[in-house]
């Protein structure tokens, strides 16, 4: 232990981070901005407890990476320590790329450009101040190394991060219909041919893992209220990159002022790598929270409305509805609108919003679980259940609109 920093995590307990680079890189102001974004955005608004950050998520993910590198080596899967670290660099920077309340505004902010993308570029900026040391990370990362498994680790529908976020957001929540088994899967795995693999006896925790998943959704990342808050967030931040582009001077912090002006494509992070994500790391929650609390005094009422109605907590009716909403009904609240805020058809853009959210659970369509049955057989997950995994797929399409109306 006298080789690691111990920290006390109220989810696994006391977690070891090795000194060397990966304790380099947990100290570094790329990774400790991660202390100032919310893990599950604005869920908060729902279950007051979800207050974790990205950080936490990140330092649980690394925890459950070495325990996963740790029970394959005692199966006799060579695993060398750079590959160990190479694994646990790849998970801890996994989501390095998130901007201001996660997932909300990673479309909203700039277009074009994912969280991986830009945890990407930040690992490669990184692996140049650190003399190439985030090369092997980088490569398992893209999935371009000859261990596959170890990719599958940090990415994958069994990887270390949806581990940690199930159990880590059910903790926080208190919505105990997400906790899983991590544990006993995580020593349930094995690597075949290169590939990872569950033990066949392990098969009804990872059951236990897809129906908590598909809970966690619906119960909390697509909550009808968790939606509603964070589609009012990107209106407001919309219309405030509509003021700004139009000249008007609105408070706020130097990286978000740039961020509402300008919008990089992924060509400009390219050409301008250095540049740009030294603004886009000097750009969290904070910022956009503070930007808020200036603009319920803006001189435009739309943005005021916004402001003040996502900061004191009077949110927007969201309904849902298993098919799209008749266009008769639409009609009638578009008029409802525009007799209650007195503005013109624009302003719908902003008051309006419709949207559709899906979830699956398990998809074929990507690399499935596999599962190494006692025979020695290797199957995917759905040759290996009678668990339904197909009509676990649902998409529910949303209308969002002030109560007021």
């Amino acid at each position: 232990m006298k080789n690691k920093k111990i920290l006390n995590d109220p989810v696994y307990g006391f977690i070891g981070i090795p000194h060397g680079i990966i304790f380099s890189l947990v100290e570094h102001p790329f990774f400790q901005r991660l202390r100032r974004i919310k893990q599950t955005s604005l869920t908060h608004l729902v279950y007051p407890g979800a207050l974790h950050t990205r950080f936490h998520h990140a330092i649980g993910a690394l925890h459950l990476m070495q325990q996963a590198i740790e029970v394959l080596r005692s199966k006799d899967v060579g695993i060398t320590p750079q590959e160990a670290q190479g694994a646990c660099v790849a998970i801890l920077l996994h989501d390095i790329g998130h901007g201001p309340f996660s997932h909300t505004l990673e479309h909203t902010l700039f277009k074009g450009v994912t969280h991986e993308e830009l945890s990407l570029l930040f690992m490669e900026s990184l692996n140049e101040g650190f003399d190439g040391q985030l090369s092997l990370a980088i490569d398992i990362f893209r999935g371009g190394y000859s261990k596959p498994f170890l990719h599958q680790l940090v990415s994958g529908q069994l990887d270390m991060d949806r581990m940690d976020y199930l159990n880590r957001d059910s903790f926080f929540t208190g919505v105990h219909e997400g906790v899983i088994g991590y544990d006993r899967i995580i020593k349930m795995l094995a690597v075949r041919d290169g590939e990872l693999v569950v033990e066949e006896k392990g098969i009804y925790s990872i059951e236990k893992f897809l129906i908590a998943r598909r809970l966690m959704y619906w119960q909390v990342y697509l909550h009808k209220t968790v939606l509603s808050a964070e589609q009012m967030l990107i209106a407001a931040l919309l219309r405030a990159k509509a003021l700004a582009r139009e000249g008007h001077q609105l408070p706020a912090s130097g990286p978000l002022a740039f961020f509402l002006r300008n919008e990089p494509t992924r060509e400009d992070f390219e050409k301008d790598r250095d540049s740009l994500l030294e603004k886009f790391a000097r750009l969290d929650d904070f910022d956009v929270v503070s930007a808020l609390k200036s603009w319920v005094e803006a001189d435009d009422k739309l943005l005021a409305f916004l402001s003040s109605s996502i900061i004191n907590r009077r949110l927007f009716r969201l309904e849902f509805s298993h098919t799209p909403f008749d266009k008769a009904y639409v009609r009638e609240v578009r008029g409802r609108i525009l007799e209650w805020s007195g503005l013109e058809d624009w302003a719908l853009d902003y008051l309006l919003i419709q949207g559709k959210e899906s979830n699956s659970a398990y998809t074929k369509s990507k690399d499935e679980i596999r599962i190494l049955h006692k025979n020695g057989k290797v199957l995917p997950m759905s040759q290996s259940t009678d668990y339904d995994l197909e009509s676990r797929a649902v998409t529910k399409y949303f209308l969002c609109y002030p109560k007021v109306i």
